[in-house]
C-alpha cells in the first residue's frame, strides 16, 4: 500500500523539463484526472488502485493519504473493503443485491417497486460508502409522510437487508441502519369489515365470485390462495380445505401456479358450514372446468398442466364466455364497486375479510398461537405484530382472574377510619 503521483516522473531522465507548476518531472498522464492514486493488493493478492484529487487530509473519499491509511488500519484488524463495490451507487448496488436474492416472484416484484418507488429517487445517487445514519434517518422521516407505518416497515426492511448484506460483502465497514426509529404501527392500520359489509359484498358480487367472500372472512384465506384453490383440496366431508399453493399475478407473466407465501402457510384449514354452503352452491352453478396454467409449485421441476381451479374469471359480470384464471388486475373491476356499494373505502381490496378472520378469533378468545396457525403466519410475533390491537378485553381477563384469585382488598384491610 503506498501513495503515488500520477502526474509526474519518480525518476528523472537526461533531458526532461520539469513542468512550471510543480517543478518536477511531467510523466505521460500530467493533468489528466486525479493527481493521487494509491496501490494495494486485494485479499485474492489482486492489483487495485484508486485515484484521489488530493493527497493530504483526513476524509478517504478524498484525500489519497487517508485512504491509505485506512486500507492499512484495516489490514492490521484482518478486515479488508471492495472498494469497486463500496464506490458503486445504491441504485446499482441495489439492484445487482436483488438479482441474486432469493426470493419468491411476488417478493422479488414487491421489492423491485419499492426500490424504484421509495429509495432509488432519495438515496440512490449516494455511494456505497457515502451513505450515512443521517441519511437514512431523514429518508425514513421524508418517506413516513407518504407511506403507512406497516409499509414504511417493509421498505426499511430491504434497506437494511442490503447494507447488512453489503458489510457481509465487504462493500462497508458498518451499517448505516443503526438506532433508526421507525413510526408505531397503529391499531387501525388495517380496514376490518363489519358482518353486513361481508354478507352486502357476497350480495353485490357477481354470483360466480360471492363465495370468494366466505372463504376469505370463513377461513382467512389469502386471495391467492382463493384464486388457486382447486377442487381435490376441498374435503366436504371433513370440513376442511388442504392449502398447498397459491395463484401468482406479476406483470408480464400471466397468472401462475406457485407455492405457499411461507412453510406455515401450507396449512390445512377448517371449513365453517357458512364457507362450506357457499362453496357448494357455487359448484352447483359453476362446476369447474379444466384451464391450462403453468405449475410452479416447486420451483426446480416447473411443468404446464391442466388444473381445476374452483374459482375463474369470466368477465365483470361473471358470465360464462371464456374462462381464466384470475389475475389481480381483473379482480379489481369486479370488487372496486361491489366494496363502494357496501362502503368499504377507496384501496382496501379482498385482504380486508383475511383481517376479518382474524379479529373475529380474537375477539372470541383466540390466543395468538391459535391465529397464527389459522392464517399461516411464519411466526406468532408476526401474528402479534399485526393484531396487538385486536386484544381489548386482555386488560379486563386480567383484572378478573386477580380479583378471583386474590378478592377484594377491604376483606384484609380494614376501611379508613371516619374523621
Amino acid at each position: 500500500m503506498a501513495v503515488y503521483d500520477r502526474w509526474h516522473k519518480s525518476q528523472d531522465a537526461e533531458g526532461d523539463t520539469p513542468c512550471r507548476e510543480h517543478k518536477q518531472i511531467p510523466g505521460s498522464e500530467h493533468g489528466i484526472g486525479d493527481r493521487w492514486q494509491v496501490r494495494w493488493r486485494d485479499e485474492f493478492g489482486r492489483q487495485r488502485k484508486r485515484n484521489f484529487p488530493k493527497k493530504s487530509g483526513k476524509d478517504p473519499e478524498v484525500h489519497a493519504e487517508a485512504f491509505d491509511a485506512k486500507l492499512k488500519a484495516n489490514a492490521s484488524k484482518g478486515l479488508s473493503v471492495d472498494t469497486d463495490s463500496s464506490n458503486m451507487l445504491l441504485r446499482d448496488y441495489g439492484a445487482l443485491w436483488r438479482s441474486g436474492a432469493i426470493n419468491r416472484v411476488s417478493t422479488a416484484e414487491r421489492m423491485e417497486s419499492i426500490f424504484r418507488l421509495h429509495i432509488d429517487p432519495i438515496l440512490g445517487h449516494f455511494k456505497m460508502s457515502q451513505v450515512r445514519a443521517s441519511h437514512v434517518r431523514a429518508w425514513v422521516k421524508d418517506r413516513s409522510a407518504v407511506l403507512a407505518p406497516s409499509t414504511l416497515r417493509v421498505a426499511y426492511s430491504y434497506v437494511t437487508a442490503l447494507f447488512s448484506w453489503a458489510v457481509v460483502d465487504r462493500a462497508i465497514e458498518v451499517s448505516p441502519c443503526k438506532e433508526q426509529r421507525l413510526p408505531e404501527v397503529g391499531k387501525h392500520d388495517h380496514y376490518i369489515p363489519t358482518p353486513d359489509q361481508v354478507h352486502g359484498l357476497a350480495e353485490r358480487l357477481p354470483a360466480r365470485y360471492s363465495g370468494i367472500v366466505y372463504l376469505g372472512a370463513g377461513c382467512g384465506l389469502r386471495g391467492g390462495e382463493i384464486f388457486g384453490l382447486e377442487l381435490d383440496a376441498i374435503d366436504f366431508e371433513r370440513r376442511e380445505i388442504d392449502v398447498r399453493q397459491q395463484l401468482i399475478a406479476v406483470s408480464g407473466r400471466k397468472p401462475f401456479l406457485g407455492p405457499p407465501k411461507t412453510k406455515t402457510s401450507a396449512r390445512t384449514v377448517e371449513l365453517p358450514e357458512v364457507a362450506s354452503e357457499a362453496l357448494r352452491r357455487h359448484l352447483e352453478r359453476f362446476a369447474p372446468v379444466e384451464v391450462e396454467i403453468e405449475d410452479e409449485t416447486d420451483p426446480r421441476k416447473p411443468r404446464r398442466r391442466k388444473a381445476k381451479l374452483v374459482f375463474l374469471w369470466g368477465g365483470v359480470t361473471g358470465g360464462f364466455g371464456d374462462l381464466t384464471p384470475i389475475h389481480r388486475a381483473s379482480w379489481a373491476h369486479a370488487w372496486s364497486p361491489a366494496a363502494r356499494a357496501v362502503g368499504i373505502p377507496k384501496g382496501v381490496g379482498l385482504h380486508c375479510l383475511r383481517h376479518y378472520f382474524a379479529t373475529l378469533l380474537i375477539h372470541e378468545g383466540a390466543s395468538v398461537k391459535t391465529v397464527q396457525m389459522a392464517l399461516g403466519h411464519s411466526t406468532p410475533t408476526v401474528t402479534l405484530n399485526t393484531y396487538v390491537g385486536e386484544w381489548p378485553e386482555a386488560q379486563d381477563r386480567t383484572r378478573a382472574l386477580v380479583d378471583n384469585a386474590l378478592g377484594l382488598v377491604p376483606r384484609m384491610c380494614p376501611p379508613p377510619q371516619a374523621a
